[in-house]
């Protein structure tokens, strides 16, 4: 059978994505990630905005546009949310964020039901890596709350995978896999019987050779300990996507965010004590309800102190259910006019970033054209030229000028 897995939202997503690919090539399926012509569908769906949700249901429709007669399943999020919108389209099975795996099983099921959300980690899953990276779940769920997201109601509560399980994976990685991306919907909160444990998991996978990466952090796991543990490993990548969402302290507390712009900036500074050359990245979120021209300006000035490498800008997205969608919104052009103003600051902390950097190793992916593409240990885009083939190698080079999102660099 020909099966397209389509895959909306986060790495988090792409790992099941990618274990449900998986999993069907094994059951004799041939199985593909690029939307075309199939006789089964799977999307595997996002919730975190109303775009995102909007985007899930119409994915469907763009499905059948290659195959009217094809079947077609979801899961994910924001069916768990509301898997009644989807019923509606008619498609032939509704899942949530649990026993995605069993989808590989019962592709025949007509079920139109998420299953509960698991209580335990649900250990069913191994994705099939790329050629040059690997993304491991070692975590699911959320204890945060925060006042905008329906991710703790969606996914339950946060849950660890075991730290057996998560070795065994790595170890059984193929030799040309050269980095690992830790991911998880909340890691900072990763634990083993019930502590804190998410520097354990890095120095056991430290050990195997390939470079370590995480995804994203929350300032309060940035203790003296950890991070001079972090410093005194020799496979680390140096990139710290830590989750600001606002630079003012009143938003923050709106947002039931559990930390004051002086803790996160204590955080950053911590980090570059000890990795003068991280990359810091952050979240922001603008237009949170009630975010008033003054809050908006402390968050433009502490982004401007903090000089991050990059910033991810979301406009704030009503989310029913949550305490912030009882908060009077904003409205859309106010949103949109401090996108911008972020987005052109965005651009100029990158290229400053970029310019502080000398040199780097960088793990080549792929070839763009004329260049050779991939990213260095604290994730600068580089672009290299190189009558040799690079692909998948890591290489040693001198960072020459910003180019387009990245650098151009010379082999050393």
């Amino acid at each position: 059978m020909d099966i397209c897995v389509m895959t909306l939202g986060c790495k988090v997503n792409k790992y099941e994505s990618d274990a449900i690919v998986y999993n069907l090539k094994l059951s004799g399926h041939n199985v593909f990630d690029t939307l075309s012509k199939a006789d089964l569908y799977i999307i595997n769906t996002c919730a975190v905005t109303s775009e995102a949700e909007k985007k899930s249901r119409q994915m469907i429709a763009r499905c059948k546009k290659f195959n009217p007669n094809a079947r077609v399943m979801v899961c994910g999020c924001a069916s768990q949310h509301n898997p009644q919108s989807f019923k509606e389209k008619g498609v032939q099975f509704v899942g949530g964020v649990a026993k995605k795996m069993k989808i590989a099983n019962n592709i025949l099921s007509k079920a139109k039901k998420p299953a509960p959300v698991p209580l335990r980690y649900e250990d069913t899953m191994i994705a099939q890596a790329s050629r040059t990276r690997a993304y491991i779940k070692i975590q699911d769920g959320c204890n945060n709350f925060c006042s905008y997201c329906l991710i703790p109601y969606l996914r339950g509560r946060s849950r660890s995978r075991g730290i057996v399980s998560i070795i065994n994976e790595a170890s059984q990685l193929p030799e040309s896999i050269h980095e690992i991306v830790l991911t998880g919907i909340n890691v900072t909160d990763y634990k083993i019987d019930g502590v804190p444990s998410l520097y354990k998991v890095i120095e056991e996978l430290d050990k195997l050779g390939k470079r370590v990466r995480l995804s994203s952090l929350e300032e309060s796991i940035t203790n003296e300990d950890f991070v001079v543990g972090l410093s005194q490993l020799q496979n680390f990548c140096p990139h710290f996507h830590l989750s600001l969402q606002s630079g003012s302290d009143s938003v923050l507390k709106r947002m039931n965010r559990h930390y004051t712009s002086a803790e996160f900036e204590s955080a950053v500074k911590l980090i570059r004590k000890y990795f003068p050359l991280a990359s810091i990245t952050t979240d922001v979120i603008v237009g949170f309800p009630g975010e008033t021209d003054a809050e908006f300006e402390e968050t433009k000035a502490f982004i401007e102190k903090v000089e991050f490498a990059s910033l991810h800008i979301f406009q704030y997205s009503k989310r029913e259910g949550t305490v912030a969608s009882c908060m009077k919104d904003l409205a859309p052009e106010v949103k949109q006019k401090r996108f911008e103003v972020l987005n052109e600051m965005k651009k100029e902390l990158n290229l400053k970033f970029i310019q502080k950097n000398k040199h780097g190793k960088v793990l080549v992916e792929e070839k763009q054209g004329e260049f050779y593409v991939g990213y260095t240990e604290n994730y600068i885009k580089c672009y290299i030229s190189s009558k040799v083939d690079l692909t998948n190698q890591i290489v040693d080079v001198k960072i020459k000028k910003p180019y387009m999102e990245g650098a151009l660099c010379k082999i050393v």
